[in-house]
C-alpha cells in the first residue's frame, strides 16, 4: 500500500518511474530453520505465507507532453539525462530544466545538466538558441550536446529520490544518430492513475481480509484455551 500511495503521490512527477512492490512465498518455519526436509509431507510440510523481497522499477517510457516552454526537454526513445549533485553524476528522464542567471543549464533544484564531455552545459543568456534533434544546443556556431547515457540493462540503476537514478555500473553515451530529444516537450510519470487506483482497492481488500483472518484465528485459540481451563478446573 505504501508503493501504490508513493506511486499516486507522483502521477504529475515528470519523468517518474513507478515502483512495483515484489513478494515471494516461503517455506514453513521448521523448513526454513532445516528441521524439516521440503516435500516430505509432513504436517510441518506447508506454506509459511509470502514475504516482501523490496521494489522494482517500471522503466516503460511515460507519455510525452507539449509545455510549449522552451527549455524542456523529452527524451523520445533511449537514454537518460546527465545532472551532476555534489560532485555525483545521476540519470533522469525529467528534462524540465532552466537556465540560470549565470546562462547555466539546470534542473529544477540547481543541479547541473551536463554535456557529453562532462562539463555543466553554459550559454549566453542574452542570445537566441535552439535545441537540435540530435539533443544538442546550438547557439551560434557553437554546438553542445547533452550527455544522454544508458544502463547495458535497466537493473543497473537505482533510484536517488523521485525521478533521479544512480548508474551501479558504466552507463555508455546514446549514439548520436540514434538519439531523438524532442524541444518544448516533456515526459510524464509513468503511473496511470486509475490502474494504480485499481490496485490500491485490491491491495487494501486483501488487508482487510488477512486483518480478519487473524481476529478469526485469535477467537479460536482463546475459544480452545478457555475449554482447556475449564476442563482442568
Amino acid at each position: 500500500m505504501e508503493v501504490i500511495s508513493n506511486n499516486l503521490a507522483n502521477v504529475d512527477t515528470p519523468g517518474f518511474k513507478r515502483d512495483l512492490a515484489l513478494f515471494q512465498s516461503r517455506h514453513a518455519e521448521d523448513i526454513v530453520q532445516g528441521r524439516v526436509m521440503p516435500g516430505m509431507g509432513a504436517a510441518e510440510d506447508i506454506g509459511g505465507g509470502i514475504w516482501f523481497r523490496g521494489t522494482e522499477t517500471d522503466f516503460s517510457p511515460g507519455s510525452l507532453k507539449r509545455t510549449g516552454i522552451n527549455t524542456d526537454m523529452a527524451i523520445n526513445g533511449d537514454g537518460f539525462f546527465v545532472i551532476e549533485r555534489e560532485g555525483q553524476q545521476l540519470l533522469t528522464r525529467a528534462g524540465n530544466f532552466l537556465f540560470n542567471d549565470e546562462g547555466r543549464l539546470v534542473t529544477q533544484d540547481g543541479d547541473a545538466v551536463l554535456s557529453d564531455v562532462g562539463s555543466p552545459i553554459e550559454i549566453d543568456a542574452s542570445l537566441p538558441w535552439a535545441m537540435t534533434p540530435d539533443g544538442a544546443i546550438q547557439q551560434g556556431a557553437d554546438k553542445i550536446p547533452l550527455a544522454i547515457n544508458r544502463p547495458s540493462q535497466p537493473g543497473d540503476l537505482t533510484k536517488i529520490g523521485e525521478n533521479l537514478f544512480q548508474a551501479l555500473a558504466p552507463a555508455e553515451p546514446v549514439p548520436t544518430e540514434m538519439r531523438d530529444v524532442r524541444n518544448n516537450y516533456l515526459e510524464m510519470s509513468g503511473v496511470k492513475p486509475t490502474l494504480e487506483m485499481l490496485e490500491m482497492i485490491e491491495t487494501s481488500r486483501a488487508f482487510e481480509a488477512n486483518i480478519n483472518m487473524i481476529k478469526n484465528h485469535d477467537a479460536i485459540l482463546n475459544s480452545l484455551v478457555n475449554r482447556v481451563l475449564r476442563s482442568n478446573g
